[in-house]
């Protein structure tokens, strides 16, 4: 089961490969040391902007009722 998962996951890059004319092992640089990464840190990235956010929000809460 993992082996089939496996070659159809390299038939995948195989065929974006194709499509876009890159070929097999440029699209899987591509995926794996470009986009996955980067995604991986606009989202942390996100993430904190969000985590500071609410805690300008909660802080602004907490004054006002505080007063």
């Amino acid at each position: 089961m993992i082996d089939q998962f496996f070659l159809w996951c390299v038939w995948v890059l195989e065929v974006i490969g194709e499509v876009t004319g890159m070929g097999y092992e440029l699209a899987n640089i591509v995926i794996f040391v470009i986009l996955q990464p980067g995604l991986i840190l606009l989202f942390f990235i996100l993430w904190r902007f969000e985590k500071k956010r609410k805690l300008k929000i909660s802080n602004n809460i907490r004054l006002i009722y505080n007063k």
